[in-house]
């Protein structure tokens, strides 16, 4: 049996509750089981089961769909609760109510209001609660006390037997399916999709995003065995045409209800376009299992995703030079970042400073990124498990060549290098180019360049 913690005592600060936390185990160490997380909800009275939920699962995307769920729901005046992970900079980013994450001191009582449970089922299972597990509990409870109408959450990784699966959605989002998480998931699309198809009930709405054919398939047959309706992205909703614009792209949309058209939506990218045309299908198909079976209101879908915003996503955070944080992480991601560099942005030079997960395809996300790269800076975040800066170079070395590569561990020092290389735009040949710089790699690397960055308190618009 593991050890178990030392009974929990009420903590009076949000460092506490953060030390508190972190001395669980930490959401890269998985034992797959829903047993402890069913213990402690039930201890809590299954609070998850009192309103209603939407389940997002998918490789990438899950975050800004989310918050672009989130952000219609409010629209319709329903009160929401919205779990999502990791965080960019702070823990209480997870556990949002109407829009916003809970404050330093709502997180603490969040905390105190379930720490005296989790001793309990530390005490009564083999292994002890996670700290993902009793953060899933925290936000449940937390939705149940505000009281929400709906909670958007979104899995930590997988699906069947990820800690927010205790809950069952009305409406289950699955969105694209590549590899990540491989040591945990499986290395397919298929093995991935068959965890992630977890999401998907018996009577729920599953809304599928684009998938390969062999994807697709397995999760429909998942929801036929549950008898879900499915809705897909280019069958029965998607995006009609996009055109990118000043801070954003405008986009129509073909819904499950009706059209929608010349949104504007101030994130950037195809990939971002697709995302909201999920979400909206989603929320949709939401407001349909209840009242509400006609289009939503155009001028409502237009105002709430004129709001819609999602930190560390293609965000810009500085200019002169200007200074861009994207979270991509795998090779998926990269793929969809690359595309947006090259649909919405003409920088030149762009300087890259990376520094990734040592669990993580750096190779596939450095062959991504080459062609839009000037050159490469290689660093690396405070975390364990950050891929140490030198070897990152290696690897990039192999792909970029031995001209385009450099080495800054400090993650300060490798922004400063590239805001330097990106001004001196006539070292690569383009002397009135408009030389930005792109942070990437990691969520975690990107949090922490936003913390360099981005005064505190103010909010982010990608």
């Amino acid at each position: 049996m593991s050890e178990t913690p030392a009974a929990p005592r009420l903590a009076e600060t949000f460092a506490e509750v953060e030390d508190a936390l972190l001395s669980r185990w930490p959401e890269t160490r998985l034992e797959p089981s829903l047993d402890r997380i069913r213990a402690f909800t039930e201890l809590l009275g299954d609070p998850q089961t009192s309103y209603r939920l939407i389940h997002l699962t998918g490789t990438n995307g899950k975050t800004s769909t989310s918050r672009m769920i989130d952000t219609l729901l409010r629209a319709l005046d329903l009160r929401t609760g919205r779990f999502t992970s990791p965080h960019v900079e702070r823990m209480t980013e997870r556990i949002s109510v109407d829009g916003e994450p809970l404050t330093d001191e709502e997180f603490v009582r969040a905390f105190n209001d379930v720490a005296p449970y989790t001793h309990l089922v530390d005490e009564d299972q083999e292994h002890p609660l996670s700290f993902f597990e009793t953060v899933v509990g925290m936000a449940y409870a937390a939705f149940a006390d505000a009281p929400v109408d709906v909670a958007v959450v979104e899995v930590g990784m997988g699906g069947s037997w990820d800690a927010t699966n205790v809950a069952d959605a009305d409406v289950a989002v699955v969105l694209p399916i590549a590899v990540d998480h491989a040591q945990y998931l499986g290395d397919s699309p298929i093995a991935i999709a068959e965890e992630k198809a977890g999401i998907i009930k018996p009577g729920s709405i599953a809304v599928l995003a684009q998938q390969t054919p062999e994807v697709a398939e397995l999760l429909i047959q998942r929801a036929a065995e549950v008898g879900a309706t499915v809705a897909r992205e280019g069958m029965e909703f998607g995006v009609v045409s996009r055109v990118p614009a000043v801070g954003g792209q405008v986009v129509s949309f073909q819904g499950l209800r009706g059209r929608y058209d010349e949104v504007f939506l101030p994130l950037y990218g195809a990939h971002q376009a697709q995302n909201a045309a999920v979400a909206l299908a989603a929320v949709e198909a939401f407001a349909a299992s209840g009242e509400q079976s006609q289009p939503l209101d155009e001028d409502l879908v237009r105002a709430a995703f004129a709001e819609v915003t999602s930190p560390g996503r293609l965000e810009i955070v500085r200019r002169s030079p200007t200074v861009v944080l994207d979270a991509a992480h795998n090779p998926h991601g990269a793929e969809a970042l690359a595309a947006a560099l090259e649909d919405s942005f003409t920088f030149s030079p762009l300087i890259g400073v990376l520094g990734v997960m040592s669990d993580k395809d750096h190779e596939g996300l450095l062959t991504a990124l080459e062609p839009h790269l000037a050159h490469v800076i290689c660093s690396q975040n405070s975390t364990p498990r950050a891929l140490p800066a030198e070897r990152l170079a290696e690897a990039a070395r192999a792909v970029f060549g031995e001209d385009r590569v450099s080495v800054a561990p400090r993650l300060a020092d490798a922004v400063d290098q590239a805001a330097a290389l990106a001004e001196a735009g006539e070292a690569f040949g383009d002397p009135l180019g408009s030389g930005a710089v792109l942070v990437t790699g990691s969520v975690v690397t990107v949090g922490e360049a936003r913390a360099l960055l981005v005064p505190r308190g103010r909010e982010a618009r990608a």
